[in-house]
């Protein structure tokens, strides 16, 4: 078995979960505007164009992004890691894109990993079947659970999907007892605003009685701009700014008042 993977990188957590691995599988069901990583979108491999200078000079070539890997190439290069890992509290991320879109593949490669007593994570939009979801939640130790947005008409707008399907299985999860970290993406001219905050505020202390880690707080950032002109793609956030610090800090207070520690990035 195989899985398509767009970027392996190694991060150390500040304040956070230790040193982790962290693989990006390609594909995603949504279509956010303001995706950061929008080569992994396509299920598919993307070719772009490569630009290496030496001196003045530029050489132009193409490359593919999306290479293939088994569960086990996967769990030999977090081995490599393993003293890092075990002595930084960390372990291993399956991101994307969504990783759950490749689901024979992650859940393959889940089992390896917690066989071999690595902590895992998944990175997920919730978009996915809720029995698929609670297959993969056996052999997940932490999940971070985007939440965009709660108005149905503007999360299809902004994503290209409905939302009922993610905040049911985010339920789901927090009922069978799954640790979850709620990761908010804080997106000027989208949801930054005084109604969302305190809606998300209501629905988190609803919930908080369940296994809610953390809540981070995804300042909007201007660094996949490059990316969408690198790739071709259109960028839809162009001329936007990145989110004023004073409204991070006012998101960050208010959700305060639930209990739940809040962190601004993550």
């Amino acid at each position: 078995m195989k899985g398509l993977l767009f970027n392996i990188k190694r991060y150390a957590i500040h304040d956070g979960p230790g040193i982790r691995v962290t693989f990006f599988l390609k594909g995603c069901p949504l279509d956010c505007w303001w995706c950061h990583n929008p080569e992994g979108i396509s299920p598919a491999p993307v070719e772009t164009e490569r630009i290496d200078r030496i001196g003045d000079r530029e050489f132009h070539s193409r490359e593919w992004v999306g290479k293939e890997y088994s569960p086990e190439e996967l769990l030999a290069i977090a081995e490599k890691e393993r003293v890092f890992m075990d002595q930084s509290g960390g372990g291993v991320t399956f991101s994307g894109g969504e990783p759950t879109l490749q689901y024979d593949f992650l859940l393959e490669t889940l089992k390896l990993m917690k066989n071999a007593g690595i902590s895992t994570a998944v990175d997920t939009s919730g978009l996915v079947s809720g029995r698929r979801i609670m297959d993969i939640a056996e052999y997940t130790d932490i999940f971070l659970y985007d939440i965009k947005l709660f108005d149905t008409d503007l999360h299809k707008k902004f994503t290209g999907a409905d939302n009922s399907l993610i905040l049911d299985n985010l339920d789901n999860l927090l009922q069978n007892g799954e640790s979850v970290i709620i990761r908010v993406p804080v997106i000027p001219g989208v949801n930054d605003t005084i109604n969302y905050i305190e809606d998300l505020r209501s629905f988190i202390e609803k919930r908080k009685k369940y296994r809610i880690l953390q809540i981070d707080l995804l300042p909007y950032h201007k660094t996949g701009s490059s990316k969408y002109r690198h790739f071709g793609f259109l960028d839809r956030m162009d001329g936007v700014e990145q989110t004023p610090v004073a409204f991070m800090d006012q998101f960050r207070e208010l959700l305060s008042t639930t209990g739940i520690r809040v962190k601004t990035g993550g």
